[in-house]
């Protein structure tokens, strides 16, 4: 019989007793001489593109290449390797521990169905080249992460923000970014529609549109129960009547009422 071990606190032990424990990385592997992806790297080199690192990473090369050279590093890719689409290509904000972006390019290879990733490192200050002459998907790649990290693109077709206002100050996605956003952007739409001599009488918005509240009478109507506006909470369950739904009985057409199969199933 095994040895009875209490399990009272098994749910308050941490699953990893070392508060710091940090993943391994991915097992890196060097090119194997004679491999497609050898072939890849060489092309590059003999296109004039300075390789400064490449391995093999979860079965997909990487590359990693100057920032100055990432236009004809991907023409290369494309022409003479035939990677002849980009399924991704985006940044990661590393400013607070290097001091620099880290802008990636997957690449795929329909052929022989491998994949290949193009890195490079860009400093704060520091534009990069546009590769939406090889990839036309980097147009609005390419804005997204303008408009995410701030990141300007040379000679892009129409470089301007794709998700957020024009007129949004700061970049989301970048990590010093905050998590529930500034006050600009707390009060972008009050200050947009109204006014911000307004922001006392509309009160803050509601950043997520998830939340219910049952006692807010202003922000949130309880169909079929609905109470005048600005009742007093308070008041809200015993004291208010309740107000009939305001919709037309013409307009709309109550498709639940005068139905031989709903009759026969009631």
């Amino acid at each position: 019989m095994r040895r009875y071990t209490p399990k009272g606190n098994v749910q308050a032990k941490s699953k990893y007793t070392d508060r710091f424990w940090v993943a391994p990385r991915v097992p890196r592997e060097p090119l194997e001489e004679g491999s497609f992806f050898a072939e890849v790297v060489s092309k590059l080199e003999s296109a004039g593109v300075e390789v400064l690192d490449s391995y093999i990473e979860l079965n997909q090369l990487v590359i990693k290449v100057k920032p100055e050279q990432n236009l004809d590093a991907i023409k290369s890719m494309s022409h003479d390797s035939c990677f002849k689409m980009c399924s991704e290509l985006s940044a990661v904000d590393y400013l607070a521990q290097d001091g620099e972006f880290e802008i990636f390019y997957q690449l795929l290879n329909l052929d022989k169905a491998l994949r290949a990733r193009v890195i490079t490192r860009l400093k704060q200050d520091q534009a990069i080249e546009s590769v939406h002459p090889v990839y036309k998907m980097a147009n609005f790649a390419e804005r997204e992460m303008f408009d995410m990290f701030g990141i300007y693109v040379n000679n892009h077709p129409y470089l301007k923000r794709i998700l957020m206002p024009d007129d949004w100050v700061g970049h989301p996605l970048l990590k010093t970014y905050p998590l529930q956003g500034d006050e600009a952007a707390s009060w972008y739409e009050v200050d947009k529609i109204f006014g911000k001599e307004y922001r006392d009488i509309i009160g803050p918005e509601l950043r997520d549109p998830a939340r219910v509240d049952r006692y807010d009478t202003q922000r949130f109507a309880r169909v079929g129960k609905e109470v005048p506006f600005g009742a007093d909470p308070e008041l809200v369950d015993s004291q208010v009547t309740p107000i009939e739904d305001a919709y037309s009985k013409t307009a709309f057409t109550d498709y639940t009422t005068g139905s031989e199969q709903l009759d026969n199933r009631k």
